[in-house]
């Protein structure tokens, strides 16, 4: 990175030329004169030996240097202390969930809460929204090469939205406290949330058709929100006077603050029981343990290369698919993934930082391996990430992003699954909805008098499997996010929700068929009211896999009042994408439907037996026997 000389901005955003991290301290320049940089002779050697051989490229991965562990493990001890580090990270997460404003953490739980170790690893973190267990420590790491651990003192609390600088997108922000016991820092506890509104050109800050990153929000780099305990009063004045809803913000920012105070008053009970050195002996032994379980289960996978591509259907700009190709490595005990063959990086707002891919990777891996292993930085060291500057997936300043995050996550989390599928057979499902059709609105409430703001998250059909059909109506694989109940949405907001339903037919046909997305009508009750929407699948469906049908697409309908028949906002208000779009204004009577896609079928459909068809059609999921 380089920074300007008095320190106060960047002035060039340094990546390595091969696996995209951000590069701060001295770097590898390219043999070949090119110009490139490095962050390490490994990723000099990967990207030739894939220039000489794209097939078997066969390199160890860089393992870093680590104090060693306690010998002879007292798993017993081990068991119970990340016991305790998982409850307090459950309790920040309720913490939050009890005392935010807006309904995208009071109801849908968009959070994650954690705790880290000096060095940034996660020690631990409580199980909301998978696609931010990866974020949290990239973006810790990334702000400890700016703000050194000596800058630090007890009671800041710091905030950092920055995609750019290892985050995820704009809207989610990190609140982290650093934990200080006997006058040493010894860790970080950290809350991740999607703040609903961050200003920016659209209410809901979710521009869909965005150029670029300023008009996605407000960008905050790594600063300290409260200093020795106290309001840093001039940021929250910025932060504040950036949104359209203040109050709520305000709410939600101290709520994120409960939630990392907690885990910082209870980590410091446990080092208070154990004692520092015992706590991070034990920590450490905890992340080796996992690093090893997930070498166990990787060695299972047969070695190979591994390939899927799958397709976004546009950036909101411009009408034109954009792929996302995962080459998967298996070597050993090892894994890199490697997404170099995808897209460059978009015109439109559906690009990612690299943590999105790094996130994505780590998700589908999860699911497929033993649950019981500890979710901390040691069960990812054996995976790597490879996701060139300036491509879909790691998107170069000043680009814009904030799609890529919702929208990316499962598709790329879906890729490499479907890279897997070959090898693991009857292990990997069909493809889920891939999407969160998210919904933002925001106008005066008739009623108060008050700017509102919302962000409305929609659920989708998940893939059928080997072991039975996809479960109809749940969140997408990147997020553990309900819906908004009927009575909060209502009494909150200015719609009426006239219908919320699965969606028949749907699922893709196999022999486990897909589950249902569903379909929400909501009708206007205000004189106005401004809505954007960033979703995908409205023209290809949830993939199915072994000869399983594809799901149902998606699709955003419009119904001005005083008409009949529904829309869609390509034909209405002249938008280059029907899933992608942003400012547009419904008034009181217009009617809105959100039609969420269905799961891929598993297994040829003329194998599914003859009841479970007759049981689809009794419970209304398919329209014929």
């Amino acid at each position: 990175m380089k920074f300007s000389a008095n320190k106060l901005y960047i002035e060039k955003y340094v990546k390595c030329a091969n696996c995209g991290v951000l590069i701060y301290g001295p770097s590898i320049a390219a043999r070949d004169g090119s110009g490139d940089v490095f962050c390490s002779d490994w990723c000099v050697d990967w990207k030739a030996a894939r220039a000489a051989s794209d097939a078997e490229p066969r390199l160890p991965l860089p393992r870093e240097a680590r104090e060693p562990s306690l010998q002879g493990r007292d798993m017993v001890a081990m068991k119970i202390l990340e016991g305790n580090l998982v409850s307090i990270c459950r309790d920040m997460g309720i913490t939050l969930m009890k005392t935010a404003y807006s309904t995208i953490f009071s109801e849908s739980l968009d959070f994650t809460c954690g705790l880290f170790a000096a060095n940034g690893d996660m020690i631990a973190v409580g199980e909301f929204c998978p696609s931010m267990i990866s974020g949290m420590p990239m973006i810790i790491k990334t702000v400890i090469q700016e703000i050194e651990p000596g800058e630090m003192e007890e009671g800041d609390i710091l905030l950092h939205n920055d995609p750019y600088r290892g985050g995820m997108h704009t809207p989610e922000h990190l609140f982290f406290k650093p934990i200080f016991f006997e006058g040493e820092l010894v860790g970080f506890s950290g809350a991740i949330g999607h703040v609903a509104e961050i200003g920016g050109v659209a209410p809901g800050s979710f521009y869909a058709e965005a150029r670029d990153i300023f008009a996605e929000g407000l960008r905050v780099p790594p600063v300290k929100i409260k200093r020795r305990g106290e309001d840093n009063i001039d940021v929250w004045k910025i932060l504040l006077a950036n949104v359209r809803t203040p109050r709520t913000n305000h709410g939600d920012y101290r709520a994120l603050i409960a939630a990392v105070d907690l885990g910082e008053r209870r980590t410091i009970e446990l080092l208070q029981k154990y004692g520092k050195e015992h706590f991070t002996q034990i920590t450490s032994s905890l992340m080796d343990y996992a690093e090893e379980r997930m070498r166990a289960e990787i060695s299972d996978i047969p070695d190979g290369h591994y390939s899927f591509q799958d397709f976004m259907e546009d950036d909101g700009l411009v009408d034109q698919e954009l792929r996302i190709h995962v080459d998967l490595f298996v070597q050993g005990d090892e894994i890199v993934a490697d997404f170099s063959k995808s897209s460059p990086q978009a015109k439109g707002p559906i690009n990612t930082p690299l943590s999105i891919p790094t996130a994505a990777t780590q998700n589908a891996i999860l699911q497929l391996t033993d649950g019981s292993i500890p979710k901390n930085s040691g069960c990812f060291r054996p995976i790597k990430i490879i996701a060139p500057p300036g491509s879909l997936l790691n998107v170069n300043y000043p680009a814009p992003e904030v799609g890529g995050n919702t929208e990316c996550h499962p598709r790329i989390a879906y890729t490499v699954l479907g890279a897997l599928a070959t090898c693991l057979p009857g292990r990997v499902p069909a493809a889920d909805g891939s999407t969160w059709s998210n919904f933002l609105f925001g106008g005066t409430d008739p009623r108060t008098g008050e700017y509102y703001c919302c962000y409305d998250v929609h659920i989708v059909g998940w893939g059928g499997s080997a072991s039975g059909d996809g479960n109809s109506a749940v969140g997408s694989i990147n997020g553990n996010c309900p819906m908004v109940p009927i009575e909060v949405y209502e009494t909150r907001f200015p719609w009426i929700v006239e219908e919320y339903s699965l969606v028949p037919d749907s699922g893709g046909a196999g022999q486990f068929r897909g589950g249902l997305g569903v379909r929400k009508v909501v009708r206007c009750d205000a004189d106005e009211i401004t809505f954007s929407h960033m979703g995908d699948r409205h023209k290809r469906g949830s993939w199915g896999l072994n000869d399983g049908e594809e799901g149902q697409p998606g699709s955003f309908l419009f119904e001005e009042a005083g008409t009949q028949g529904w829309k869609p906002v390509t034909q209405v208000f002249n938008k280059v994408s029907s899933s992608k779009f942003a400012n547009l204004t419904a008034h009181r009577g217009d009617r809105i439907q959100i039609t969420t896609p269905g799961g891929g079928g598993y297994g040829l459909p003329s194998d599914r037996e003859t009841a479970s068809t007759a049981e689809d059609f009794s419970e209304g999921f398919v329209s014929r026997p």
